[in-house]
Order: C-alpha cells, then structure tokens, then sequence
C-alpha cells in the first residue's frame, strides 16, 4: 500500500471509528472499566469516625499519635489489544476480511480507551509474536497502531493463542483489560487462558465468516487451509459430508463457549457479514448489569 493510501485509509477508519465511539459508547465503556483498585494516596491524622482498620501503626508509634492511610481509586486503566494476524483473517465473503473487521473494531476499543485517559498497546500474533507497541496515550499513538493493523506484514501463517496470551502474561505484570480478537481457530491454549484471566480482564472478540462453517451445495470443490496450504477436494453435493462439516463447526463453538465459561472469559461474537456495532454495544449492557 503507498504511504498517501495508506494514510488515507487510516483517516477513514479514524473518522469512522471515532464518530461510533462519540455517538454509540459514550460513557459505557467509563462505567463498565473500573479502575484497578484503590492506591495509597498519603497518610493523615486521625479522626473521629475513621475506620480504625485503616490506621497506620509503624507510622502512628513514630509520632507516638494515631494516623490513618488514605487511598484513592486508581482509575487509569492500560488495554491491550492482542490481535490475531495468520492467514485465516484474509477470508471473507461479505464485503470485508476478517483482519480488515479488526482493525475497525481495533479502533473503536482504542478511541473509547484514550477517551477515557487510558493506555492501549498491541501485540499482533500468528504461530509467533510478530509485533509489540507498548501501551501508551493519544490520538498520534491510536493512528500508529491502525497504521500497524492495516499496514504490517506477517512473517508467520499459522496460529498460535497459546504463544499470544503466555507474551502477554510476561509482559504485563500489572492487571490490564485484554482483547482478543481472533476466529479462535486453534487449540492449546485452555490452560493459559485460566491462568491469564485470574489476573487480567480478558475479553475474547470472536469474528466469523458464516461460509467457514457452512458448505454450499456446489458439486466437486477443492477447499484450501490458508495457514497451512492444505489442500483437499470434497463432494458439496453429499448431504452427509455438508452436515458432518456443520456438525464439527458447531461442537468447536460450543467447546469454546464451555471453555470462555470456565475461564470466566466474557465473549464478544462477532459475523464479519454483520455491523459489529451490535455485539459490542450488547457486551457493553451485559457487563453493566453485573456491576
């Protein structure tokens, strides 16, 4: 893509993008994040009705008079988008691609996020971590990393969740909120993704093609595997072999919705032939109505 072209087509997404989060998430997503808690913020003496289980011994046996800790909400939160980059995302029969549906909602969640002075890095994955922006604020860092996600080329195929989240693991010691955004074809990853969401907030934002998981009635057709380049020549007109393909589509994703359960992962589903804006706003409600 030329460098006019390109940046032509990140200011597309910009404007897009920002008009959604301007018009539809405007305060949701400030109620649903909280802060990571409470931080120390300072020590003061004490007085009448303060919770005597706030107050601070070393320092109240120093100056031989009560003191107590003060703590404040800490409200700045980082997001990281962790986006799945193999070759299965260059798949669509609608009018866009599965990467090209990332990028946009890439974008949403990251206007919403400095919006709200919070941090947003990236980490773009195939079988391998292909590339790392650090968290940070602003609209000139949001623009980089549309940039990267419409921009980057890939050196690895294949996929692998598992190598994704165990990079986010090492690299965020602190607690962050976690997207990611993957068709989740792939396996391995069960037990990292439970160890991850006991200390982050992991929200798995889930695009499909309905083509993927439904065969067409169209006689002799050789399907392609776009990771591994696999090729196999299957008869559309058996209605065995369409319902068997159905069949094996459908028990994947209810293995991964047992699995999202178990890990305590919220699900955002998203169908690249449909506006995304739904299923987000949907995930928005939902988590507003556990708080």
């Amino acid at each position: 893509m030329e460098t006019r072209d390109l940046l032509k087509k990140v200011r597309q997404i910009e404007i897009k993008t920002r008009g959604l989060v301007n018009q539809v998430f405007s305060g949701e997503y400030h109620s649903v994040f909280k802060g990571r808690g409470m931080e120390f913020s300072e020590v003061r003496e004490y007085q009448y009705g303060d919770d005597i289980r706030s107050i601070d011994w070393n320092v109240s046996a120093r100056f031989n008079h009560p003191f107590v800790k003060i703590f404040e909400e800490e409200r700045e939160l980082t997001v990281m988008l962790v986006v799945d980059f193999s070759r299965s995302g260059q798949f669509g029969t609608a009018q866009a691609m599965k990467n090209e549906i990332a990028a946009e909602i890439c974008a949403v969640l990251a206007f919403s996020a400095i919006k709200n002075n919070d941090k947003v890095g990236l980490i773009l994955f195939t079988d391998r971590i292909e590339k790392f922006v650090p968290p940070k604020k602003g609209r000139a860092h949001i623009l980089r990393i549309i940039r990267e996600l419409i921009s980057f080329e890939a050196k690895g195929s294949g996929t692998s969740i598992r190598g994704a989240l165990e990079y986010l693991h090492h690299v965020h010691k602190k607690r962050t909120i976690a997207f990611v955004i993957s068709d989740f074809i792939d396996d391995g990853y069960d037990q990292i993704l439970r160890i991850i969401s006991r200390k982050h907030d992991v929200i798995a934002v889930e695009l499909s093609d309905p083509r993927e998981e439904a065969l067409p009635e169209a006689g002799l057709m050789k399907l392609t595997d776009a990771e591994s380049g696999n090729e196999r020549w299957v008869d559309t007109s058996d209605r065995a072999v369409r319902a068997a393909f159905v069949k094996y589509w459908k028990e994947r994703r209810e293995q991964r919705r047992t699995l999202f359960l178990r890990s305590k992962v919220d699900a955002i589903p998203v169908r690249i032939d449909r506006p995304y804006i739904k299923p987000i706003v949907d995930f928005f409600k939902r988590r507003e109505s556990r708080l």
